[in-house]
């Protein structure tokens, strides 16, 4: 059954499943020979199995696991960049979402651009954003590079964009994938700050990061996943315990 929350849900995660094809050759040559020598074209991995997940309205929410443990396939259905195989997942509200480095941003175009861009995607107005735009250069502090084409910006100041961009719409629920890891430890804690104050103003968060300092910090509740099932959902610190004491 789902872990409930006595606030109404912004998140139900129900019984959803996650199944990836991977591919192990890259041609039609490639193709032909594992044909003739009878070696498989490709396998499946099960990414996510039957999670039942309910997230209430201001929870701050953790997901912890290790690598290839389904924590980013789980925010990329939450989002809506991937869709079940299996089961439904509902949200409530707008979603604001860092999941990955560079997403929603062309490279060819300037950083200005990609602002307006970017939060129009996330559902900002042209008027919302114009009124928006020089707090969120404040913010990203990527002053004078404003105007230069975002494919030379390196992978931290992505994320000091990204991160101005996503927290200035609008939103309900603010999904966070690892993204703050590559940025510097000053603009780390900058962001830090934020998170905590989305927190007291009642926003959802749901954060995917192997800082368990951090989610210590940030996060009252923890997710563990465990090769696509989830083994433990509790109190953050419980959590933290619970993913020390299992195996990959």
């Amino acid at each position: 059954m789902p872990k409930t929350s006595e606030a109404p849900a912004r998140i139900i995660v129900d019984g959803v499943s996650k199944t990836y094809r991977l591919r192990h050759t890259q041609s039609f040559k490639e193709t032909f020979t594992a044909w003739a020598r009878r070696k498989p074209i490709s396998t499946s991995f099960q990414a996510l199995e039957g999670i039942d997940v309910t997230v209430g309205e201001g929870e701050s929410i953790a997901v912890l696991g290790y690598n290839g443990s389904g924590k980013s396939t789980l925010l990329k259905l939450i989002s809506g960049v991937l869709r079940p195989d299996r089961g439904r997942v509902l949200t409530r509200g707008r979603v604001a979402g860092l999941i990955e480095v560079g997403a929603g941003f062309h490279p060819d175009l300037s950083g200005r651009e990609n602002v307006y861009l970017n939060a129009a995607i996330l559902g900002m107005s042209k008027d919302e954003i114009d009124a928006k735009f020089d707090e969120i250069v404040d913010f990203s502090e990527i002053g004078e590079f404003i105007d230069t084409e975002v494919k030379h910006y390196s992978s931290g100041m992505f994320v000091r964009l990204a991160f101005a961009v996503a927290i200035q719409t609008s939103f309900d629920i603010l999904l966070v994938d690892e993204v703050l890891a590559v940025g510097d430890a000053p603009f780390r804690e900058k962001c830090k700050a934020k998170i905590r104050e989305l927190a007291e103003r009642d926003k959802t968060l749901f954060i995917v990061s192997h800082d368990l300092g951090m989610i210590s910090e940030l996060c009252d509740r923890g997710i563990v996943l465990r090769r696509g099932n989830v083994i433990f959902d509790g109190p953050v610190s419980d959590a933290i315990q619970a993913l020390k004491a299992s195996d990959r």
